[in-house]
C-alpha cells in the first residue's frame, strides 16, 4: 500500500470480509484509532449522501512488511534476525509465545531458531468493534503447547502503542509462566521495556516533530 487512499480501500475490502476493526488494525498495521477512521473514511468515500467529512485522520505511521510476509525465505531470514537479539537472554527459555496473527509464523521462526516449543496467544483486539476493549477477553490456542510454569520469549510483529504486548504479558502472568523478552519487527512507540519486560525491535520508527 503506497498511501492513505490505498489503505482507506483497503480497510473497507476488509470490512466488507467481515473483519472486526480491531482485526482490520492488525492486518493494516495501525492502531485501533486509526483503523477506525480508515473504515469510516470508506464508509463516507461509499455514500452519496451530503454527510460530512469525517475528521482528520490519527497520527499514525503505517507499516507494511508484505515483502517479508509473503515471501518464506525472507520471512525466515526476518526471524532469525529476531531470534538473534533474544539469544543471550537466558538458557532456560523453552517457549515462544507469538501473537497472532502476524506474530505467528515470526515466532516458529523464532522458536525453532532458539529450540524451544511455541505458544500462541489471540488478543482481545480481534473482537474489538467499538467501546472499552478492557470489556473483551484475549486466549491462548490449545493447539500449542501450555505456559504453566515456562519462561518464554513474545513474538510480534509490529508495536503501535504497546497495549496488546502488555495484554499478553499479562494474560502469561496469569496462566502461571514468566515472560523474560520481547521482539517485534518494528516498534512505533519507542519502547524499551514493557511491564517489566525488555522489548527488542528491529527497527525503531519514531515521529519527529510537533504531532499537532
Amino acid at each position: 500500500m503506497k498511501n492513505v487512499d490505498d489503505l482507506i480501500e483497503g480497510a473497507r475490502e476488509l470490512s466488507e470480509r467481515g473483519f472486526s476493526k480491531g482485526e482490520i488494525a492488525d492486518e493494516l498495521n495501525v492502531s485501533r484509532e486509526t483503523a477506525s477512521w480508515l473504515v469510516q473514511r470508506s464508509d463516507t468515500a461509499a455514500t452519496t449522501s451530503q454527510e460530512a467529512e469525517p475528521p482528520s485522520g490519527p497520527h499514525d505511521i503505517h507499516v507494511d512488511w508484505s515483502a517479508l510476509g509473503r515471501d518464506s525465505a525472507r520471512l525466515a531470514y526476518a526471524g532469525m534476525a529476531m531470534a538473534d537479539l533474544l539469544s543471550k537472554q537466558g538458557e532456560a527459555v523453552d517457549l515462544t509465545v507469538g501473537i497472532e496473527k502476524a506474530g505467528a509464523p515470526l515466532a516458529t521462526v523464532v522458536a525453532r531458531e532458539l529450540d524451544t516449543d511455541i505458544a500462541a496467544y489471540a488478543p482481545r483486539k480481534h473482537q474489538w468493534e467499538e467501546g472499552d476493549i478492557e470489556d473483551l477477553q484475549g486466549s491462548f490456542s490449545q493447539n500449542f503447547a501450555d505456559i504453566r510454569d515456562r519462561e518464554c520469549y513474545v513474538v510480534d510483529d509490529t508495536i503501535t502503542s504497546g497495549t496488546t504486548m502488555r495484554e499478553t504479558i499479562e494474560g502469561i502472568n496469569e496462566r502461571g509462566g514468566t515472560p523474560v523478552a520481547c521482539v517485534v519487527l518494528v516498534d512505533k512507540h519507542g519502547t524499551e521495556e514493557i511491564a517489566g519486560v525488555p522489548v527488542y525491535s528491529l527497527i525503531q520508527a519514531i515521529r519527529v516533530g510537533n504531532a499537532e
